[in-house]
């Protein structure tokens, strides 16, 4: 396990997750980040990607497990041996801020990572057996099936109809939109964009969407899968007459031709299903259900 974004806050958030893991019968390896602390980062850029290379290149290793998101993962970004990671891949997991590695790592090794809880969920008292089980199906099983929806509330809503199987990518929304124009501008061409977000407000999706509309981001979508964006779209009092959220998904998803659902657990809500990324899936928003057709990297 390493630390590629924030760092840890109490040793406990560490130690109870490492306990969790032995319980199952699994041998942990810390590395040097999970420890370093700089401010908002877990240590200089230099010592969170030599310790990634570290795990890659363990043959010991099955699993590597981000701690969690944050901040500072693109800074690892022009630092990673992409050739090492592509001749020894292994299965990737993390969310949030963890889409940098998500990204680069798909585009330019191939590497197949799994969008799904940090090590710090593991054994956490407010992680529901729902996401700690799904990430352990992903682990042993790749993650094919239908995704399932939230057991506290099932409903998903269809935002534009269709069907469509392509490869699924994608991550937290904000995320990828600082990194367009970097080399590791996102590729979504014929693939179907997976996006999460929390705690944003509706204006702030607004001015996002149009810079990815005006830039072509999403010119050749093959369809879109929206979590159900935990604590975002609250009214903002700076705002005199304030948009709702789901009028700005219409807006700006709506209009794209192409399959669109909305509200399945997939990022920063009480229960969070895994899944990989680079793979084949089927969206049918007409069920209103995504279908993971093929499994990634299994440990």
């Amino acid at each position: 396990m390493f630390a590629p974004s924030g760092p840890f806050d109490n040793r406990s958030d560490v130690l109870r997750c490492v306990e969790w893991w032995q319980e199952r019968g699994y041998q942990v390896k810390l590395t040097d980040s999970v420890w370093a602390r700089d401010d908002y980062v877990a240590g200089d850029p230099e010592l969170r990607v030599g310790d990634m290379h570290e795990l890659f290149k363990d043959d010991d290793i099955d699993i590597i497990h981000c701690l969690w998101g944050g901040v500072g993962a693109i800074e690892m970004l022009p630092l990673i041996d992409y050739d090492l990671v592509a001749d020894k891949p292994k299965a990737l997991m993390g969310f949030s801020d963890i889409t940098n590695l998500h990204v680069s790592l798909l585009q330019e090794s191939g590497l197949c990572t799994f969008h799904g809880p940090g090590f710090g969920s593991m054994g956490a008292a407010n992680r529901a057996a729902f996401t700690l089980d799904s990430a352990m199906r992903a682990f042993s099983k790749g993650g094919v099936g239908e995704v399932p929806r939230n057991p506290d509330d099932n409903w998903i809503r269809t935002i534009a109809p269709g069907k469509v199987t392509a490869p699924i990518v994608g991550g937290n929304f904000y995320t990828l939109n600082h990194l367009m124009g970097t080399p590791w501008h996102p590729k979504l061409d014929g693939a179907i964009l997976m996006m999460e977000e929390v705690d944003q407000r509706t204006i702030h999706f607004d001015v996002m969407f149009w810079q990815m509309r005006l830039s072509g981001f999403f010119d050749n979508v093959a369809g879109v899968v929206v979590s159900q964006l935990e604590g975002c779209g609250k009214p903002d009092p700076e705002v005199i007459r304030d948009r709702s959220l789901e009028d700005t998904l219409e807006e700006h998803l709506g209009a794209l031709g192409v399959p669109v659902t909305y509200g399945l657990p997939l990022g920063h809500g009480t229960h969070l299903a895994s899944i990989p990324f680079g793979v084949m899936a089927t969206l049918d928003a007409n069920n209103r259900t995504l279908t993971i057709d093929e499994p990634g990297v299994r440990a």
